[in-house]
């Protein structure tokens, strides 16, 4: 497993583990031991952990694993474990947030996850129209003076917003982003403001959903209604990149790269990613670890010159998605929040 220094100091694993889906409540189960599972990404390299304040039950899950993680293994290898957690206020409290209530909340994902000081929390902000994220993120860097934080980020703001908390003062170390093969908006811009301002990108949805997988290859576009709110996202960022021809000429020429290298379709995708430009690490989302051996080859593939060449041919026919970072998922075209992070 690749490691990176984020920041001076501060070291993570290139393959980090995201926790969205092992929210109590997700469409799909979860493991009966995700903590023994968590212990095995661990083990394997994986040694950074994405949750956040809204996912629920998930904070209180590596709060448990890092106790057993330090009972099993001890003090030095549960140093190497990094927590990135999220701040996200609710829609509701945006207009009136207030210092009080971003440090009570601080001090709950403290609580949860058997943190003295948090090594990581990502500011998120629903509405742009609600003008306070800066003072957010202005007492979330008093929480961090004060010794409650290590670090801070943001995650889905786009390249002006991001801006304008970094110009304001507030020392981003990194900033979470939808980014794939498919989801290229933050090349656009956000890219050559992340490595202008040494602000790495943190990259989810890299395998769109599972659509950037062996199950979709050579599959029909599907007819019938997708199983969840994410499939439903990526299948509108495909249909807006071109449609589903386009998207199988990628499926087959990424199946090709794969056939080469040993590995599968989800694995390269993911790789693509990791050499992209201001890119420090993928997201994996993972509900056990059924897939621990590919997720832990995703840092170590070495993807050719050539096998970048080829990918990049395929997206030259693709179409550019409208704005900027985080721009089209804010509200559908009904107006629904889409509250996936």
């Amino acid at each position: 497993m690749q490691r990176i220094q984020l920041a001076p100091n501060y070291e993570i694993s290139r393959v980090i583990h995201g926790g969205w889906q092992l929210a109590s409540g997700h469409c799909t189960p979860r493991s009966e031991d995700p903590v023994a599972d968590m212990v095995a990404f661990a083990d394997a390299g994986i040694t950074t952990f994405d949750c956040a304040d809204i996912y629920t039950g998930v904070e209180e899950l590596i709060g448990h694993f890092r106790r057993r993680y330090h009972d099993l293994r001890g003090e030095q290898a549960l140093a190497r474990i990094k927590v990135h957690t999220k701040f996200v206020p609710h829609l509701d409290i945006l207009r009136r947030i207030s210092k009080s209530y971003v440090e009570r909340v601080i001090d709950q994902s403290l609580q949860r996850l058997n943190q003295e000081r948090l090594d990581l929390v990502q500011l998120h902000w629903w509405e742009y129209r609600e003008p306070r994220w800066i003072e957010a993120a202005l007492w979330l860097d008093e929480l961090r003076r004060a010794g409650k934080i290590d670090k801070i980020g943001g995650t889905n703001f786009d390249t002006y917003h991001m801006l304008e908390i970094v110009n304001a003062g507030v020392p981003f170390t990194c900033m979470q982003v939808q980014y794939s093969l498919l989801d290229r908006r933050p090349a656009r811009r956000m890219a050559a403001a992340a490595v202008e301002y040494d602000i790495p990108l943190l990259c989810y949805g890299t395998v769109a959903g599972g659509f950037l997988g062996d199950r979709w290859f050579g599959a029909p576009e599907p007819t019938w209604e997708l199983e969840n709110r994410s499939l439903i996202k990526y299948k509108r960022i495909i249909d807006g990149i071109g449609g589903w021809d386009l998207f199988q000429a990628l499926l087959t020429m990424l199946r090709q790269i794969a056939d080469r290298h040993g590995t599968d379709i989800a694995t390269v995708a993911s790789a693509a990613m990791l050499k992209r430009p201001g890119v420090a690490a993928v997201i994996i989302g993972a509900r056990d670890r059924s897939h621990l051996a590919s997720n832990v080859a995703i840092s170590g593939l070495s993807l050719t010159a050539k096998d970048m060449d080829l990918i990049s041919g395929v997206l030259a026919e693709a179409r550019d998605l409208e704005g900027d970072v985080y721009g089209l998922e804010r509200s559908d075209k009904n107006g629904d929040r889409i509250r996936k992070l």
